[in-house]
């Protein structure tokens, strides 16, 4: 064999590794389509998420961020730290949240009348997933034995009547309680009638508001039946001695995802 072909099967033997070369960045090229496909897939349930829940909360600011933070008390999204599946673009969740920070902010607006008035030891704000629920100690209201609103109190049920515009489209229940000590009086002949009128003079007051809407308020009187604490102590029952003004949500909070799907 001569130099030149010795020389041309040498060249051509040496090209040769070119091949699984080639094969193996054909590989790696798709390997990285893949994997960038999976990644926009993820970035598009992620953007789809933050836009469902940027629209609950009534804003376009992202939620990730800390000035968006809203904080909720025994809410649906809670569930989703517990393990449980949550539709975040069920739209009975997104009214839920958006009723749930509606509510927060009349909460927070109580709370702070509540501080700056220094009544933190008679009245007390609740929300949870049925109501916002304020709780009134009957001291604050009422003498012994008497339905008759206190002076000194009409400011505070003014003050209540107006922060209750900010809900005019909800159901208002305001609910008289006393303690198991009985009554028998000319007026009032059982714990049952004492509670029931309180709840209907707290009521008046809070109607004296022209804002307010009287076909959303309707006044209850549980007597001694619902105690929060014990009647076998004085601080108990001074406990169990109140008046309840609830505002009852629209919409109810969503099952989820795995129990709806189950029933």
């Amino acid at each position: 064999m001569s130099k030149r072909n010795r020389e041309h099967e040498d060249a051509h033997t040496s090209e040769l590794w070119l091949i699984p070369y080639a094969d193996i960045l054909t590989l790696l090229l798709a390997l990285f389509i893949v994997l960038f496909a999976s990644s926009q897939i993820d970035q598009k349930k992620f953007e789809e998420l933050s836009r469902s829940l940027n629209t609950a909360f009534q804003g376009g600011t992202s939620i990730f961020e800390p000035s968006a933070v809203v904080p909720l008390t025994e809410t649906g999204l809670r569930r989703s730290n517990e393990g449980q599946d949550l539709d975040t673009n069920d739209p009975a969740l997104q009214k839920f949240v958006q009723e749930t920070q509606e509510l927060q902010r009349i909460k927070d607006n109580i709370d702070a009348y509540i501080e700056q008035n220094q009544l933190t030891e008679l009245l007390q704000t609740e929300l949870d997933s049925e109501q916002l629920k304020i709780t009134i100690n009957d001291r604050a209201l009422f003498d012994s034995g008497s339905a008759v609103v206190k002076p000194d109190a009409i400011p505070v049920a003014i003050a209540i009547s107006e922060i209750l515009e900010q809900s005019q489209d909800r159901e208002v229940i305001v609910a008289g309680h006393t303690d198991n000590v009985p009554i028998n009086t000319s007026e009032f002949p059982s714990n049952w009638d004492l509670s029931v009128k309180r709840a209907v003079n707290f009521m008046r007051i809070l109607l004296q508001n022209e804002n307010l809407r009287p076909e959303n308020f309707s006044a209850v009187g549980y007597g001694e039946y619902h105690p929060v604490a014990t009647n076998d102590t004085a601080a108990g029952r001074a406990q169990n001695r109140r008046v309840e003004v609830s505002i009852i949500r629209n919409y109810d909070e969503p099952a989820p995802a795995a129990q709806a799907a189950g029933q």
